[in-house]
């Protein structure tokens, strides 16, 4: 049963359909009916408080605007639980699921020890650790290297003439894998495991990607398969934070590995863990839903493809529509820490908020048609990375493995169609297309 709660005199109830298309993991097998859930909500309810059995109530916040003045808030808005650390959870589970994570823990739902659970200042400081190698100052030194796993993910995975594969499965997720573990420093033959242990992460409402040792049908199953996929990242992780402080080499784990706090002394490895776990896992599956779904729209517009063969130069134009048109991060969940008006409404203290950036992308008050996909856009004010302190700390690396992939790729495509289902993935968090037939032909 869902119940919502509406201001009638200027909104409507949200229909119990629409609430569990957005809140249930399994809305979002249908896309189609997903986003016609997000569009009747920003124009019927777009700040609606809704309660979904097995859930906490949340408010659904669709629109862009919203989206940004929560975002520039943690003070307000808590990601970790403000000065009650672990007491917040980030990433939406069911109340069973919450409660299997802090029997783990004793207590806290701060399962892992990355920038996602925190609040600043402690969010900061662990930001600090890397965020200067993930500037795009420092990226540009690999940028030669990138350009050479991209060709080599184009010559090795495809070839000349007709290629009948699935775009997702046979060739985009192994790309930005690839690209992230070779800069992060993770032996190419560990990469299967780093694969499996990502699927398993972000697959954990999935049932085609559960893993042999969870209960698939009891209520905390998802939180099962994601406590045991950070305890197999630790056991791999630990060994190369020992590896990388007595070998330091020039890689992101050595800087990671080595990093210090203010008093001098390492920052425990769990903080290490949390770093390595983000890195290979949201620093590469994101990406691969961005590549496949921006080539699945080119399919559809060949005119577009025309365009950027003729003119290269549009490139940025399309990673930035195509981070739109993916929006690979579907949620993030705050809380509000005291009682704020937003929209009209009263946020009270402790109220949970679902922060939903493929609606916010999909805004009619930002973008004109945002249901065609347009590289002309202009400003193009997409928020696939999120906005303001938990911003994406990847997003200049995402930008440069996608410009540079399709720097290569584009001039050599004759043609691209889909021609089987497309499937995607049941999840409410992190992901988008699995599956997608296509017939693509190459210079």
């Amino acid at each position: 049963m869902t119940t919502t709660e509406a201001d009638t005199a200027t909104t409507k109830p949200v229909p119990d359909d629409i609430a569990r298309q957005i809140v249930l993991p399994e809305g979002h097998r249908d896309e189609v009916a997903l986003f016609a859930a997000y569009k009747w909500l920003r124009e019927n309810n777009p700040l609606a408080q809704v309660h979904v059995e097995g859930y906490d109530p949340l408010w659904l916040v669709t629109k862009h605007a919203d989206l940004m003045e929560v975002e520039r808030q943690p003070d307000v808005f808590t990601s970790g639980g403000g000065e009650e650390k672990g007491s917040h959870n980030p990433i939406l589970a069911n109340q069973a699921g919450d409660a299997f994570t802090k029997s783990l823990t004793g207590g806290s739902l701060r399962i892992l020890e990355t920038v996602t659970y925190l609040d600043p200042p402690e969010h900061t400081a662990v930001k600090d650790v890397a965020n200067d190698w993930f500037r795009p100052a420092n990226l540009k030194r690999w940028e030669d290297t990138v350009r050479r796993l991209a060709r080599e993910a184009i010559d090795t995975r495809l070839e000349s003439g007709v290629n009948e594969i699935d775009l997702v499965k046979d060739w985009a997720i192994y790309y930005p894998l690839h690209v992230v573990m070779t800069l992060f420093g993770v032996p190419e033959e560990d990469e299967p495991r780093m694969m499996g242990l990502t699927q398993d992460f972000f697959g954990t409402a999935d049932p085609d990607t559960a893993r042999a040792d969870v209960e698939p049908l009891s209520p905390e199953a998802a939180a099962q398969q994601w406590a045991a996929a950070i305890q197999d990242f630790y056991a791999y992780f630990d060994s190369l934070v020992e590896a990388r402080r007595a070998e330091p080499r020039e890689d992101l784990a050595s800087i990671i590995a080595n990093a210090r706090r203010e008093d001098g002394e390492f920052w425990p490895k769990t903080f290490a863990y949390g770093w390595f776990v983000a890195i290979a896992t949201a620093g590469h599956d994101t990406t691969t839903t961005t590549l496949a779904a921006t080539l699945e729209a080119l399919s559809y517009h060949p005119e577009t493809l025309a365009a950027l063969q003729q003119d290269p130069k549009l490139i940025g134009d399309l990673v930035n529509e195509g981070l739109r048109w993916a929006s690979p991060v579907k949620h993030f969940v705050r809380r509000a820490t005291r009682d704020y008006e937003l929209r009209g409404r009263t946020i009270h203290e402790g109220d949970r908020l679902m922060l939903l950036y493929q609606s916010g992308n999909r805004d009619e008050d930002v973008f004109d048609e945002p249901t065609r996909f347009d590289i002309s856009r202009r400003p193009n004010r997409q928020i696939a990375f999120g906005y303001g302190p938990h911003m994406c700390i990847g997003q200049h690396l995402a930008k440069q493995e996608l410009r540079i992939m399709f720097e290569e790729l584009l001039p050599r495509i004759r043609s691209i169609e889909v021609v089987g289902e497309r499937k995607v993935m049941q999840t409410n968090f992190v992901g988008g297309l699995k599956n997608l037939p296509v017939r693509l032909e190459l210079a």
